[in-house]
């Protein structure tokens, strides 16, 4: 996605790190570059206006419900062994739930 027009920073680097700027992920000159971006660039502003709503829907539907802590450390084990470029096997990623009783 482009508008055509030059920018100082190219479309494909904003969108490739949208999500990082959206969770303030990023140092603030990176996050003061996107913001120019979006001023003047406005595909870009509608993808992140897009992916901003999504984010708040998705929090405001799913941000109530409570992680078991052994799921919570399972996760972020994964995650910091993929970030040491580790490889996870498929299974330590499986996770079952307990059908309902007919009580």
């Amino acid at each position: 996605m482009s508008c055509g027009d030059p920018h100082e920073t190219d479309c494909s680097e904003v969108l490739d790190h949208l999500y990082e700027f959206l969770d303030r992920e990023m140092p603030d000159s990176d996050c003061t570059k996107f913001e120019s971006h979006f001023e003047e660039c406005s595909p870009c502003l509608e993808k992140y206006g897009l992916e901003q709503a999504v984010k708040k829907l998705v929090k405001r539907c799913c941000g109530h419900d409570d992680v078991p802590a052994d799921l919570r450390a399972k996760v972020m084990g994964r995650i910091d062994l993929i970030r040491s470029g580790q490889t996870v096997p498929d299974e330590d990623v499986t996770v079952t739930a307990e059908a309902p009783r007919g009580d």
